[in-house]
């Protein structure tokens, strides 16, 4: 058992941390063609502009931005101050956001918007898309779930443009571009349940994390091509944003931005950065990770057929 363990571990950690996956394992072999990650160290709204039009190609038409708002005075959330600046620069674009299952005053529309304008995101309008119910989409192989309830208004929008703070996140490991359009994208009351399974008691780590995996994949494959994923790794504290004022302060430096069409691509990006940086600052992160058994996001999605593992990193910056 001792020896399984150990060799668990080891598979993972060169999950996290190749670029180029070896061995004789299954779920580190990769044969498709590299995807692109865009990168630069401009940690600022120009930094997120020019990643994004790196990959905004095939972004058309009334443009969803999904960001996770924050709780009231979360610390560590994108500020909203640079999300202004980006979203002007897109046009028909809206910030999009949905209720939470957790006690929270954004549990309601009502005390959502109320948290909205004590964060600061007043200079446009958020769109709740739940706030008008619910609709079904789809999960294509899925094989926990085969529909995922989302905010119907996300039916209401043409492509969508996934603005992910990455971090830590309590069951998750971390939060980043799956982690924002599973959990982010699904409605306060039946998607969330379903993902978490709260009225059954809250879940741990694996079915958890494969339930948010497919959740993701039912609104990607909404989108198709019109979708692109741009994690920032800023204030990265071992706790999502969700913990607001109570998140854990945090340890590691900033590092950057990536972006990618691919989301599995974008998040790994994000995974090899934290695991390169001096054990001293990333240990608290990475033991979050670990815990969470969080590399079978990137697995399970590989699983799914929603991305690749090997990517080439372009440095927008050289």
């Amino acid at each position: 058992m001792k020896k399984s363990i150990i060799n668990l571990v080891a598979i993972a950690m060169a999950c996290f941390t190749t670029v180029s996956f070896a061995g004789d394992n299954a779920c580190c072999r990769e044969t498709q063609q590299k995807a692109k990650v865009y990168f630069t160290r401009d940690i600022s709204p120009k930094g997120i502009l020019k990643v994004y039009k790196a990959i905004n190609s095939e972004i058309t038409g009334k443009v969803a931005i999904k960001c996770h708002t924050g709780e009231p005075h979360g610390p560590n959330i994108i500020p909203p101050v640079w999300v202004k600046e980006v979203q002007e620069a897109i046009p028909n674009s809206t910030i999009v956001e949905t209720n939470v299952l957790y006690d929270s005053p954004r549990q309601t529309t009502e005390g959502h918007r109320e948290t909205l304008k004590t964060n600061g995101w007043t200079f446009s309008k958020v769109d709740i898309m739940d706030e008008d119910g619910t609709t079904y989409i789809p999960i294509k192989n899925g094989k926990q779930l085969k529909e995922i309830s989302v905010g119907s208004h996300m039916l209401n929008y043409d492509s969508m443009f996934v603005l992910t703070h990455f971090k830590g996140h309590q069951m998750g490991g971390f939060g980043g571009s799956i982690k924002n359009i599973g959990i982010g994208c699904a409605d306060g009351k039946i998607g969330k349940d379903q993902i978490h399974h709260a009225s059954e008691g809250w879940p741990m780590y694996e079915p958890f994390l494969e339930r948010m995996v497919e959740s993701a994949k039912g609104t990607m494959d909404h989108f198709g091509k019109k979708i692109v994923f741009v994690n920032v790794l800023r204030n990265m504290s071992v706790d999502c944003d969700c913990a607001g004022t109570k998140a854990a302060e945090p340890k590691t430096r900033n590092v950057g931005i990536f972006g990618s069409t691919d989301i599995i691509a974008v998040d790994r990006a994000s995974l090899v950065a934290v695991y390169k940086l001096p054990k001293a600052e990333s240990k608290d992160l990475r033991e979050r990770m670990e815990t969470r058994k969080a590399i079978r996001q990137i697995t399970y999605a590989k699983e799914l057929g929603m991305g690749n593992y090997d990517y080439e990193i372009i440095d927008l910056d050289k």
